[in-house]
C-alpha cells in the first residue's frame, strides 16, 4: 500500500533530488512492519526495493548456517538509515537482512529507484561505494567548501606559454635577439634528445660576467636539467614543483614532445591564496627574524586551503614544499656555508612524507661526511633547532631532532646502525628504522642520503623475516570497528590516526621497503606499488581515499581545536562522532573497513595474526 506519511528527505541521498524527483519518490513510497527476528531479505532473492528505516534495526548478516542467528553480521541500520539498494540494482541478494527488533521501512520500488537514478547523476552516484565518489559529495555538501577553479584546471593551451625552440647552431647574439623581439625571458634548445633552457640572466651573465663571446653557442650556457610536467596534470601540482624546486617556470611535455612552458605568473593568476607571497618571503629571508614573518603567515594559508576545499593531498603537496623551503632557508643561515657541501640535513616522519599540514613537532637528524672536522656542530645545531622552535615547531617529544647527537651521525655509522637495527628488530630498533625510512633531504649534500638510502633498499629486499616483523607494526593498533561493522566510540573521541593513518602509513612503507620504492611520500609510494602489480588498483584506489578522508577529519579537528586557542602541543586525534553527520561518520565507517581489509592484506602477505 501507498504511504499517506510525510517521508523525510533532508538526510542524504535523498536531499540530492529536486523536486519532481522528490514528488516521484514520495508517491511510490510502500511502508513494511516486520516482527523481530524476521528476515526482510533473503541471499538470494529478488528485494521489492530499497528500504529505508522509519523505526526499528536491521543488521545485515552473511549467513554461514542454517540457524541464522550465527552468521556474520556486517553492519546493523537504525532510522533514517537505507538497506538493500545493492541488492536490489544487481537483482539478487547476496546477504540476509533481519530485523532486530520491530521495524517499520519504507520500500521505494526497485522500478523507481532506477528511474531517480537515471534521471539523477548525483543520487545515482550516491549509491556506488566508491570513496571517492562519496569524498566529492562531501567537499561539495557546503557552498563555502567548494573546490576552487584553480583546483579543477588542467594542464592545457590556457594555461601555458609556447615554447620557444631556438635553431641549432643559434648564437648568443641572435638568441639575445630573438627573446627581444618575441617578448619572452627564456626559450628552449635541443642537444640531442635532450632539451634546455636559457633564460634573459643566463645570456646576461655570459656576456658580463663570463666574457663569452657573442659568437659563443647558446648551448653551452644551457640547462639541462629541466623540471617538467605533463599535459593534462593538474595546474597545482606545477606550482608545487615550482615551490618546491624555487624556480619560476616548469616545461610541459606530452610524452618525450614537448608542449609549452608555465610561467609562474601565469598560474598565479588561477590560484587565489597567497602561498606564492609565502614562498617568496621565505626566499627573500637574510634573518631568522625575516623567517618567522613567514612562517606565521603559513598557519593562515592551511585556513584558506582548508575554507576552499582544496583537496587534502594538494594541500599537504604544497605546505610540504614550504616547509622544506623554510627549514632548508634557516639550516643556511645558521650553518657555515663551507661546511653545508659536509653535511645533509634530513626531515624525518610525516614531514619526511610530506603528508604534516597543521605543523606538530620537529623530526629532524643530520648526516655527515667522514672524518668531518666541525667543532662547533653541536652549538649549531643547538641553535637551528631552537630556531625551529622560534618558527612555530614544537620540539619532538622523542627527540628526534638535530641537537640530539644521536641523529647527528657520518654516512658510515648512520648506514651501520640502521644494519644494527635490522639485525635486532627489537621495539626500538623498528621505531629508529620507520622514522629513519621516511627521511628526506632538504639542505646541505643530498648525495650523502642518497647513498644511504639506496644501500638500505638493496640491504633489506632479501630480508623477509625482518620485514614480516615489521609488518606487524601496522596491527599494533586495533580498527575502532565494533563486531557489528560500526564504529566503536570513545569518551574522548575516535584516534584517526591509530585507527585508520598509522595502519595506512607503515604498512606501505613496509611494502615500499620490501619493493624498493624510493618515495616517501604515502600516495607516491601506494601509486609505485600498484603500478609494479604489489597491490591490486582497486585496493590502492581505496587505500588512497580512505587516507585523503582520515586526513580530511584529522585537519578538520586539529583546525577546530586551534579555534578553541589549543596549543600545538596539546593537538590530539581524537574526532567527536557527535560532531560528524550521517554522511561524515558513513566515510569515516567506510575508511576504517578499508583500513581493516588492508590489515587482512598484510597479514596474509606476511603470514601474520590476524588481530585486526
Amino acid at each position: 500500500m501507498h504511504s499517506s506519511n510525510t517521508f523525510n528527505a533532508d538526510v542524504l541521498p535523498f536531499n540530492l533530488l529536486d523536486e519532481d524527483e522528490y514528488t516521484l519518490l514520495q508517491d511510490n513510497l510502500d511502508i513494511g512492519y516486520y516482527q523481530a527476528s524476521e528476515v526482510i531479505i533473503s541471499t538470494g532473492d529478488v528485494p521489492e526495493g530499497l528500504y529505508i528505516i522509519l523505526k526499528g534495526c536491521v543488521r545485515e548478516l552473511d549467513v554461514q548456517s542454517v540457524d541464522k542467528r550465527h552468521g556474520h553480521t556486517f553492519v546493523h541500520y537504525t532510522n533514517d538509515d537505507y538497506f538493500g539498494a545493492w541488492s536490489a540494482l544487481r537483482g539478487s541478494a547476496i546477504h540476509d537482512f533481519v530485523a532486530d527488533e520491530e521495524t517499520i521501512c519504507y520500500i521505494l520500488p526497485t522500478k523507481i529507484l532506477l528511474d531517480l537514478i537515471y534521471r539523477n547523476a548525483s543520487f545515482g552516484g550516491f549509491f556506488n561505494k566508491n570513496l571517492s565518489l562519496q569524498n566529492e559529495l562531501l567537499e561539495q555538501k557546503n557552498d563555502s567548501l567548494n573546490m576552487t577553479e584553480f583546483m579543477l584546471a588542467r594542464i592545457d593551451s590556457s594555461c601555458m606559454r609556447d615554447a620557444s625552440l631556438l635553431p641549432k647552431g643559434t648564437d648568443l647574439e641572435y638568441a639575445t635577439q630573438f627573446m627581444s623581439d618575441q617578448q619572452i625571458d627564456c626559450a628552449l634548445v635541443q642537444r640531442g634528445k635532450r632539451y634546455g633552457i636559457v633564460t634573459r640572466t643566463d645570456l646576461l651573465n655570459a656576456i658580463v660576467l663570463d666574457k663569452l663571446p657573442v659568437t659563443a653557442d647558446v648551448q653551452v650556457i644551457a640547462n639541462y636539467r629541466l623540471i617538467t610536467v605533463e599535459s593534462g596534470d593538474y595546474l597545482f601540482n606545477a606550482l608545487i614543483l615550482m615551490t618546491l624546486h624555487q624556480i619560476d617556470r616548469v616545461v610541459v611535455m606530452q610524452g618525450s614532445e614537448l608542449h609549452g612552458i608555465i610561467d609562474l605568473a601565469d598560474t598565479l593568476s588561477y590560484f587565489s591564496s597567497h602561498s606564492h607571497v609565502v614562498g617568496l618571503r621565505i626566499e627573500r629571508a637574510t634573518s631568522i627574524d625575516e623567517l618567522k614573518a613567514a612562517a606565521g603567515d603559513m598557519g593562515n594559508l592551511i585556513r584558506s586551503l582548508y575554507a576552499q576545499g582544496v583537496k587534502v593531498r594538494f594541500a599537504m603537496d604544497l605546505l610540504a614544499a614550504l616547509n622544506k623551503r623554510l627549514m632548508s632557508k634557516l639550516f643556511n643561515l645558521v650553518v657555515p656555508e663551507n661546511v653545508l657541501p659536509h653535511v645533509c640535513l634530513v626531515v624525518m616522519g610525516s614531514e619526511g612524507r610530506g603528508e604534516q599540514i597543521v605543523r606538530i613537532d620537529q623530526d629532524n637528524g643530520l648526516i655527515m661526511r667522514d672524518s668531518l672536522d666541525w667543532p662547533e656542530c653541536q652549538q649549531t645545531l643547538e641553535h637551528y633547532t631552537q630556531a625551529l622552535v622560534g618558527l612555530g615547531y614544537p620540539k619532538c617529544p622523542g627527540q628526534v631532532m638535530v641537537n640530539n647527537p644521536f641523529w647527528v651521525q657520518p654516512i658510515s655509522t648512520w648506514t651501520q646502525r640502521m644494519r644494527d637495527w635490522v639485525a635486532k628488530a627489537d621495539s626500538d630498533s623498528l621505531l629508529n628504522l620507520a622514522i629513519s625510512m621516511d627521511a628526506y633531504p632538504v639542505a646541505g649534500n643530498k648525495a650523502l642520503f642518497k647513498t644511504s638510502r639506496n644501500w638500505l633498499l638493496r640491504e633489506l629486499q632479501q630480508q623477509q623475516r625482518f620485514l614480516s616483523s615489521f609488518a606487524e607494526v601496522a596491527l599494533v593498533f586495533e580498527t575502532p570497528l565494533n563486531f557489528l561493522g560500526g564504529i566503536r566510540d570513545r569518551a574522548a573521541g575516535v584516534d584517526v590516526k591509530k585507527g585508520g593513518i598509522f595502519p595506512i602509513v607503515h604498512g606501505v612503507r613496509v611494502l615500499a621497503m620490501q619493493y624498493q620504492v624510493a618515495e616517501t611520500n604515502t600516495y607516491k609510494r601506494i601509486e609505485s606499488l600498484v603500478k609494479l602489480g604489489v597491490l591490486p588498483q582497486r585496493l590502492g584506489s581505496e587505500l588512497m581515499e580512505s587516507f585523503s578522508l582520515l586526513q580530511w577529519f584529522r585537519l578538520s579537528h586539529h583546525l577546530n581545536q586551534q579555534e578553541q586557542e589549543c596549543s600545538v602541543e596539546d593537538l590530539n586525534n581524537d574526532v567527536d562522532l557527535g560532531a560528524l553527520d550521517r554522511l561524515e561518520k558513513d566515510l569515516l565507517r567506510q575508511s576504517f573497513q578499508v583500513v581493516k581489509d588492508f590489515k587482512k592484506h598484510l597479514s596474509l602477505r606476511y603470514r601474520l595474526g590476524l588481530g585486526l
